[in-house]
């Protein structure tokens, strides 16, 4: 009965973990099959079980607003731009708020990566190798860069002309 119990929260944490677009419904899907569902085991978890398929869900989260940042992306059709990441990071720190979990340094990972995507994309534009990908006005961008401890002073400079009607 013990493994049985493994099998399924191990497998319902890998459907959370790779779920898509929005991993907080994955796991309160997975939360509702669990215990509530007429056709579910309806098992009582316990916190570290309910932990770990939190962790999942963070994870995934965080996958997803770092996605829009990663210069390597650009290309793919799964980018959807700086303004998306701006959007998803707002849903990852409700997401935390909502299930009382601090999201501890990720704040300083997405800033890391903003910058460097940044640096990247001035680097790639200016060079002629391609048109700047940054679908937000400069005053997001700052917007979202002061959510993050970054002073928009502190960007590489020449971002604002990244932005559509930048200078």
């Amino acid at each position: 009965m013990e493994e049985e119990r493994t099998l399924l929260l191990e497998e319902e944490f890998l459907i959370v973990r790779h779920s898509g677009e929005i991993p907080e419904i994955a796991l309160y899907s997975t939360l509702y099959y669990l215990s509530e569902d007429p056709e579910g085991p309806h098992i009582l978890l316990n916190n570290e079980e309910l932990a770990a398929l939190q962790d999942g869900a963070l994870e995934r989260s965080r996958e997803i607003v770092l996605r829009d940042l990663d210069p390597e992306n650009r290309d793919l059709s799964l980018y959807r731009g700086v303004r998306r990441s701006q959007y998803n990071w707002h849903r990852h720190q409700a997401f935390c708020e909502r299930i009382g979990r601090p999201s501890d340094g990720f704040k300083e990972v997405v800033r890391t990566a903003l910058v460097a995507f940044l640096r990247r994309e001035i680097e790639d534009v200016t060079s002629g190798n391609r048109c700047s990908s940054i679908n937000c006005t400069a005053q997001e961008l700052a917007d979202f860069a002061v959510e993050l401890d970054c002073p928009p002073g502190d960007l590489p400079a020449g971002w604002q002309r990244l932005c559509p009607g930048g200078p």
